[in-house]
């Protein structure tokens, strides 16, 4: 394990060499290994305890900052000193290129200060018919499956219910951020994400030992492909929306027809291509991931499921025809908000500091790594009782209010909080307004999925349960 200081002081202050990173690698392979496993794994044991952690992984020196106050000071007051990390980039650019999620500096403030209007809660209110009829399709599927094996009378079948939950997801991204496509297929799509998502731990790997970008790994060529793939098909769908001769009202339509508020522009054709293929792909793959958590837990809770039925009843109507009802799917949000906080989504929020970094009374230099763990945060022993158990009853209004706001951060903080989140919490709202009067979720396991980093917070072997019509039992 690497050696650790809650002080932020080390005693080996020497710059690392591309030398010493190789050494360390090659004379800890079990460290490697984890971390090519899941980074989470790797993380220092201090972090689930302690307000601040020291650490030298790989021949260079990281501080994970685990304390609210302290996290607050470094992504709000101290944000422009900061940068993205080398290793996220190296990560995540080759598909997603410069958009809001990977650029920086005034690059970045002007995309998101021209794509900020697409996200108001006016504009996500207005996509909740579109977002029901998508996960009503899901539904449909779930039920003509159970029906299916009624037939045959041989029981539901156990299945991974994360690759259905990927694909409503992404329908629901096309009927709100490019309705009107039938181009963008969900299956060649979802499988180019998952390739390009399985050799990003080697990336991650590699930019620790400082090699160069070109270095091959296992899966390089086929996340090459897939990063190609997902560009080209995304330009594509730029390039039919332009040929359509009129913007739309959806989320492309709006990005085509952005303008910074302070300089007048548009995005600029690779900005845009970079955009939207950032929303497609960011936007579906966490939303589906919440989903597949919140169902995952709420099966073990059979008092929170009925819990949420209830109050799924007391709406009246669908959710289509009166969106308003959002507003009252109270105790809903509050398992939805429980469950990210056990399985967040995005795990990890990683900067690079671009001057010098303070920290109460602790300096950062410029050019050193600062990370929060937010998967870690959300499991503080020293901000939340018995930490490991999920109580939706922890974001009762009234607790709620209680708690540091930096102490809950499953879309971060700052002002590079989620510009989508709004509209993912309006998402997994609706789908499991629809899903669970329907359908009953059974797992296969006992046990609950391993959460394995792989940039997203993924369930190692997907989440395997029956699916079964409420009317069948």
């Amino acid at each position: 394990m690497a050696s650790v200081s809650t002080t932020f002081r080390l005693c080996d202050q020497r710059p690392p060499s591309l030398k010493d990173a190789f050494t360390e690698a090659l004379t800890v392979p079990p460290l490697l290994a984890t971390m090519l496993h899941s980074m989470i794994e790797a993380w220092p044991e201090e972090v689930y305890a302690q307000p601040s952690v020291a650490t030298r992984f790989l021949g260079k020196r990281t501080t994970f900052v685990c304390e609210p106050a302290l996290i607050r000071s470094l992504l709000v007051d101290q944000a422009d000193a900061l940068e993205r990390e080398t290793f996220m980039l190296r990560a995540l650019a080759p598909a997603l290129g410069r958009g809001i999620l990977t650029a920086d500096g005034a690059f970045w403030r002007g995309q998101r200060r021209t794509a900020a209007p697409m996200f108001r809660p006016d504009r996500i209110r207005g996509f909740v018919p579109a977002i029901a009829a998508a996960a009503e399709a899901g539904r449909a599927r779930w039920q003509a499956a159970a029906a299916q094996d009624a037939r045959e009378a041989r029981g539901a079948r156990a299945a991974d219910i994360l690759p259905e939950l990927m694909r409503t997801a992404f329908e629901i991204i096309v009927a709100t951020m490019i309705s009107g496509d039938s181009e963008m297929e969900v299956g060649p799509f979802g499988r180019a994400i998952d390739d390009y998502l399985s050799q990003t731990q080697w990336k991650i790997a590699l930019a620790h030992l400082g090699a160069p970008a070109w270095v091959p790994h296992p899966g390089a060529r086929r996340g090459a492909a897939a990063a190609r793939f997902l560009r080209q098909e995304t330009a594509r769908t730029v390039a039919r929306r332009r040929a359509r001769g009129e913007p739309g009202r959806d989320l492309l339509g709006a990005l085509l027809e952005a303008r910074d508020p302070e300089t007048g522009l548009g995005l600029p054709e690779d900005a845009l291509i970079d955009n939207l293929l950032t929303f497609v792909a960011a936007g579906h793959e966490t939303t589906a991931l919440a989903l597949a958590w919140t169902l995952r837990l709420i099966a073990d809770r059979p008092e929170v499921e009925a819990k949420m039925l209830a109050e799924i009843a007391g709406l009246g109507s669908p959710l289509a025809e009166t969106p308003d009802g959002i507003e009252r799917l109270t105790y809903t949000k509050q398992v939805l908000l429980e469950s990210m906080r056990l399985y967040p989504p995005a795990p990890l929020i990683v900067r690079r500091t671009t001057a010098e970094v303070r920290l109460g009374e602790t300096r950062i230099p410029a050019g050193e790594s600062v990370h929060v763990p937010v998967y870690a945060l959300h499991r503080n022993r020293g901000l939340w009782d018995r930490p490991d158990i999920f109580d939706p009853d922890r974001f009762a209004p009234a607790l709620q209010a209680s708690r540091d706001r930096y102490a809950y951060l499953p879309f971060g903080a700052g002002p590079r909080v989620c510009i989508g989140m709004g509209l993912a919490i309006t998402e997994c709202l609706v789908v499991l307004a629809t899903l669970l009067p329907a359908l009953h979720f059974i797992p296969e396991r006992a046990e609950m999925p391993e959460a394995q980093f792989r940039v997203t917070l993924r369930p190692r072997g997907g989440v395997p349960m029956r699916v079964v019509t409420r009317h069948a039992g």
